[in-house]
């Protein structure tokens, strides 16, 4: 005989009943009518590592090989994110990507055959917890989707609600919309991470950064389960990697036991750890010029302050920017090929190179050297030709033209002039000549002014700048800019305001890269 249920009893059953519709919101296997017959097994994972809440993972059994596609419904009017996967098997383990976060996501898992015919779905949904208060509010500005370059914006981001580590790199897209992040609060080796210049993604899609807390790169995937670790014996991470064409990185690094900081660079050996090579710039260059001052720390001890690095494949050199020296290209033999900077203050290397020769001659629009001596000196500016002061950056474009942010602190000696900007330089290490082919940022003044961290970056296919400054508003109240500029035209296409609740040591973030969320088959 059947008894009615005590109230007890019900409260129970309830509870019961709720957390196993909960439970069959996050995962299902042996799945049943409606999905399709082909399928025997498909599971769904929230936020499988435990540390990026806006992902899932699909594993997947089926009778037959297929291929995936997975679309994540838009929320409000914001279009959907469709990726097929390229391979055809029958069974899968598949990212999940681009859910919002205190959403109950709908995902379609689109099923085709062989030939590229649909044969089934699948609908889903997964609910997200809401986003960390240490994230930012996003404001988009101006937005022309036919303009700009595909993808979402990865902000290597430094702001918080309380406390400054972990750094909580994050996506978001065109909307406005955060679509990814990771949460390392409770990571047992990456919750006190410093990655300082931040996050950027490797050829093999995978993410890569160093660690300042542990002195290692770390390579990590979209999930963010960490894939491999590089230790760096007899040295100390600071603000960038940089993996080379042949899958090497190359590291800007303090040496243990050395009296300066942030004035050696080294090159790592991806598949066995073992150092390559290392540049000792106190060798290369000056390390008593003192004619960029800082307010940042010790200069006798921080006096080159490498702050980003850029690869020149053309002659396997590298090129680093120096935030109180200038910018220089170098040998793998360390010696300077070029120094683009005011020329004042430039004596004998440590090696005994006259630095002197190493200068590069600025031209004007006609090509014609610029001789004022106040111009070269950097104290006042050429109608067609400005230094760059304490910038950052260095970026090759594609006809070997170097782009750079240039911060502006301290610009010609008098820090009264408060401007950022994009700014590209035609280069000829034959001549030792140097022209300013472009530019932007100064008409828009205090606006983008950032006068520490910030990118540029250049996309060819769209022939469009992206102009990032990090930390506007430095010593108030704080801000971040991603601006995309149409190079010829120099219409904006795309900006957004970054507002943090609290902006460490006055930074946004350091870095924005524009990518795609799915990374590259």
């Amino acid at each position: 005989m059947n008894r009615p249920l005590s109230y007890r009893g019900r409260q129970r059953f309830l509870s019961v009943a709720i957390v196993g519709l909960m439970l069959l919101a996050g995962c299902d296997s042996n799945p049943v009518a409606p999905y399709p017959a082909f399928v025997t097994t498909l599971t769904v994972t929230p936020n499988p590592s435990g540390y990026a809440p806006l992902t899932a993972e699909v594993e997947l059994a089926t009778t037959m090989p297929v291929q995936v596609e997975v679309v994540v419904a838009g929320r409000g009017t914001a279009d959907e994110l469709r990726h097929r996967f390229p391979s055809v098997s029958q069974q899968a383990r598949l990212p999940i990507l681009g859910l919002y976060p205190g959403f109950d996501n709908t995902i379609t898992l689109r099923f085709l055959d062989a030939g590229g015919t649909l044969v089934g779905e699948v609908k889903r949904t997964i609910t997200t917890p809401p986003l960390l208060r240490d994230l930012p509010s996003i404001a988009i500005n101006t937005a022309t989707p036919a303009a700009m370059k595909p993808g979402m914006n990865l902000v290597s981001y430094f702001g918080h609600d309380g406390q400054v580590t972990p750094q909580r790199p994050f996506i978001f897209d065109a909307d406005g919309a955060i679509r990814w992040y990771l949460d390392f609060r409770s990571h047992p080796n990456l919750a006190n991470l410093f990655y300082d210049d931040g996050v950027e993604r490797l050829a093999n899609g995978n993410l890569y950064f160093g660690d300042g807390s542990t002195g290692r790169i770390i390579e990590m995937d979209m999930l963010g389960r960490i894939v491999h670790t590089w230790a760096l014996p007899g040295y100390g991470f600071h603000h960038e990697v940089l993996e080379k064409p042949n899958g090497n990185f190359l590291v800007t690094v303090n040496k243990n036991g050395a009296a300066t900081v942030e004035d050696y660079l080294i090159e790592i050996d991806r598949a066995t750890g073992a150092m390559l090579h290392e540049w000792n710039l106190n060798q290369s260059l000056d390390y008593t010029r003192r004619s960029w001052p800082t307010s940042f720390g010790d200069q006798n001890v921080d006096w080159f302050h490498a702050n980003g690095l850029a690869y020149d494949p053309q002659d396997d050199a590298i090129i680093v920017s120096g935030r109180t020296q200038g910018v220089v290209k170098l040998t793998n033999a360390n010696k300077v090929v070029w120094i683009l900077a005011p020329h004042r203050g430039w004596a004998a290397a440590g090696d005994g190179t006259d630095l002197t020769t190493r200068l590069l001659q600025p031209l004007d629009a006609a090509g014609q050297p610029i001789t004022d001596p106040a111009v070269l000196e950097g104290t006042t500016n050429h109608p067609d030709f400005e230094w760059a002061w304490y910038q950052h950056a260095p970026e090759l474009m594609p006809d070997g033209t170097l782009l750079l942010f240039d911060n502006g602190d301290n610009r010609n000696y008098t820090g009264q002039s408060l401007y950022s900007r994009a700014v590209a330089y035609r280069i000829d290490p034959v001549a030792m000549t140097v022209q300013q082919v472009w530019q932007y940022g100064k008409e828009r003044g205090g606006e983008t002014f950032s006068r520490i961290v910030s990118d540029v970056d250049y996309h060819a296919a769209e022939d469009n700048v992206m102009f990032m400054p990090g930390a506007v508003g430095f010593g108030g109240a704080a801000y971040g800019k991603v601006v995309e500029v149409d190079r010829a035209t120099r219409a904006v296409v795309f900006e957004a305001t970054i507002t943090p609740p609290t902006a460490a040591f006055g930074i946004t973030f350091h870095r924005v890269e524009r990518l795609p969320l799915y990374p590259p088959d």
